[in-house]
């Protein structure tokens, strides 16, 4: 089947004799058992849901693996990949990450000894350098958050496989419909279900999905042991929202294409990071490893002072720290979405003070190029006339 016929065609409750379309909401913490001493496939939705169950495997196989996990966020599932360490373990992590990351792995995880090393990851002669013996994990984003470099992860994979540790890839800004990291060799793949997998906001979640049966073992027992799995009714949600995945996503990119071209030509605006643009250094690969460049992109302007003026004239792009919806969102990744990063990465990551992200929604492409360009022109003029 394609991707579009993936998307709906599933079992939606395998085994339930009135064969619903939709999955139903088994809202239940606990179930009956016929014996007292043994389990039947359920007992606590802590350890499984029929709702999440649905989910989870229709997850896995949009992401060409064998099983999949859904946490109550983005985090929870990041964090429970990092319980696949011991104390004395490294992680070799790209320096452009989410900041929440940033934050778990710099005053977290540190907790437990271990540690963490930034290198570029768009250089792998970096990472064949920092790597170590205690590497035990490959952490990066492709593209990343909010530059948009574009990580050439079947390189990544070598190098991860090479030396014995995991690679690990968060696919939040791109999704199933546009990279699955496990072809390209990747051991892991997340995402934050907040943001295009689910694309109404009105969701938290997380997903881990793998290939190998041994390390999904180990990702279920964390599930199970640390109480992380989503809750039935966001589950069912979560499988509403991924239907129209596709359908969002061609939208929303023609929209980002469009802008990003339209930001490109203005001389108010300093650089656009976008792979999905010819002379984007991420370009070539982005093209070669992915089926399409997303609908995040950020920009700078050269002044902190003017893009927090965009962002705030803005009117169909709403100021929030998400990305992923239906609905175009503004930001400024340095003093919101970023903000957590420890000031020795910030400084050595480079993260532009005045850059802005945006992430288009599908609204008329005409309607955000003029409420942009709307933006710009008071953003400018206000500056201005305070000089």
């Amino acid at each position: 089947m394609k991707f579009a016929s993936r998307l709906v065609s599933f079992d939606p409750a395998p085994g339930d004799r009135f064969r619903p379309i939709s999955t139903p909401i088994y809202q239940t913490a606990t179930f009956e058992q016929q014996h007292a001493d043994s389990f039947g496939e359920y007992d606590y939705s802590r350890s499984g849901n029929p709702t999440r169950s649905v989910l989870e495997k229709h997850l896995a196989t949009l992401e060409n693996g064998t099983r999949g996990f859904c946490f109550s966020s983005g985090m929870a599932a990041i964090r429970t990949v990092t319980g696949l360490l011991r104390t004395g373990d490294e992680i070799l992590a790209d320096s452009d990450l989410y900041g929440g990351t940033c934050r778990l792995f710099s005053k977290v995880i540190d907790r437990n000894g271990i540690i963490v090393h930034y290198v570029d990851a768009r250089a792998p002669e970096q990472c064949e350098q920092q790597i170590t013996p205690r590497t035990k994990l490959v952490f990066v984003e492709s593209p990343t958050n909010p530059l948009l470099h574009v990580i050439d992860l079947r390189r990544m994979a070598a190098i991860a496989h090479a030396h014995g540790a995991l690679l690990c890839v968060d696919n939040s800004t791109m999704s199933p419909y546009l990279q699955n990291p496990l072809d390209l060799g990747a051991d892991i793949v997340l995402h934050s279900a907040t943001k295009f997998l689910c694309g109404h906001h009105d969701v938290t979640a997380g997903v881990i999905i793998v290939k190998d049966e041994a390390l999904a073992g180990q990702i279920y027992f964390l599930q199970n042991a640390e109480g992380s799995a989503l809750g039935p009714f966001d589950c069912f949600l979560l499988l509403r929202g991924i239907k129209t995945l596709k359908l969002r996503l061609d939208c929303q990119q023609r929209n980002a294409l469009a802008i990003a071209r339209f930001l490109a030509n203005r001389k108010e605006i300093k650089q656009v990071y976008y792979p999905g643009l010819n002379e984007d250094s991420g370009y070539e690969l982005q093209r070669f490893q992915a089926h399409g460049a997303g609908s995040v992109l950020s920009f700078t302007t050269g002044s902190v002072e003017v893009s927090k003026a965009i962002a705030e004239h803005a009117k169909f792009f709403h100021i929030t720290v998400s990305f992923g919806s239906v609905n175009s969102s503004i930001s400024m990744p340095g003093t919101m979405s970023h903000a957590s990063v420890p000031p020795e990465l910030q400084a050595e990551r480079r993260l532009p003070p005045d850059l802005v992200r945006i992430s288009v929604g599908i609204e008329d492409e005409e309607d955000l190029i003029g409420d942009l360009d709307q933006a710009i022109h008071l953003a400018i003029s206000s500056q201005s006339s305070q000089t």
